[in-house]
């Protein structure tokens, strides 16, 4: 595979935001798994990627996706050798991940209480998969994404203790 390495994405990154805003004080890769890269940005004006519920950030994320695929394709000719970038500023995504955890927890602490199927409010497709992913351990739970569009959310399904 040769397609672009992590420095490479890492610049790619560095540049654009320095392009974008300026005021980056630090940049660096946060974690590393097989086919994913988290990297960590810093800058002294974060507001123009985390106000609006984190649209500037979505934005920054899917524009490397996109240019990171591009390269990868004519490097390649391979389109699916995407890497998992995954790109926070500031902390933000790190700490709206550990709310959507947050929610699970409780939601799934309400369907044993119940014994019932609890519905969680709509999510995106990337805040579905923390749930799913956060509650996967669960023997006597099941989640399922359901409904369609913006208003798919996910059900935490209590199925008790026999599995």
């Amino acid at each position: 595979s040769n397609g672009m390495d992590k420095y490479e994405i890492h610049n790619l990154i560095r540049e654009l935001v320095e392009k974008i805003t300026g005021g980056l004080r630090d940049i660096s890769i946060a974690e590393e798994k097989p086919g994913s890269i988290w990297v960590a940005v810093e800058l002294s004006e974060p507001h123009l990627f985390t106000s609006r519920e984190g649209e500037g950030l979505s934005a920054l994320n899917h524009l490397v996706h996109r240019i990171v695929e591009a390269k990868n394709y004519a490097r390649t000719g391979n389109i699916s050798e995407n890497p998992g970038v995954l790109i926070d500023i500031n902390g933000f995504q790190k700490r709206h991940i550990e709310n959507i955890r947050a929610i699970a927890h409780m939601m799934s602490e309400r369907a044993r209480y119940f014994k019932s199927n609890i519905e969680v409010d709509p999510m995106t497709a990337f805040e579905r998969r923390i749930v799913h992913e956060f509650l996967s351990d669960a023997n006597d739970l099941e989640t399922e994404s359901v409904g369609a569009g913006r208003a798919r959310r996910v059900v935490i399904k209590y199925v008790g203790e026999l599995k």
